[in-house]
């Protein structure tokens, strides 16, 4: 696992697990990562609508960094990338569980639609 460059001090350990899914589009990669479990780039995109490539790149590499993500290449042309959580990832998933049913219930209170994605 890389040693991530995010190594405190923290003030809490709500601190410490925010810094690691700051970002619109981090705890969105979890969730489609859990969801439909190992998947290659473009199934991200599409998966993640209205994410830019920049923006998916920095957060999976970031998110490698931290251990939250595995990226396995494959020595094939085209090349061929496929990206996994890691144990530490499924961790941080369930501890986020509570989290979404809350915000569940928030967008069922205040009548909010959810986002239609591609499920390819």
């Amino acid at each position: 696992m890389a040693t991530s460059a995010r190594q405190g001090p923290y003030f809490c350990g709500i601190d410490a697990a925010m810094d690691v899914v700051t970002g619109k589009w981090k705890s969105l990669i979890l969730w489609e990562l859990h969801e439909h479990g190992t998947r290659r780039f473009a199934e991200l995109r599409r998966g993640l609508p209205g994410v830019s490539e920049k923006m998916l790149v920095q957060h999976l590499r970031e998110m490698e960094e931290d251990g939250l993500v595995h990226r396995e290449v494959y020595p094939v042309v085209p090349p061929k990338v496929e990206y996994s959580l890691t144990e530490h990832g499924v961790s941080l998933n369930t501890a986020l569980e509570s989290l979404a049913a809350w915000g569940t219930e928030r967008m069922r209170r205040i009548g909010a639609k959810k986002v239609a994605t591609d499920a390819a």
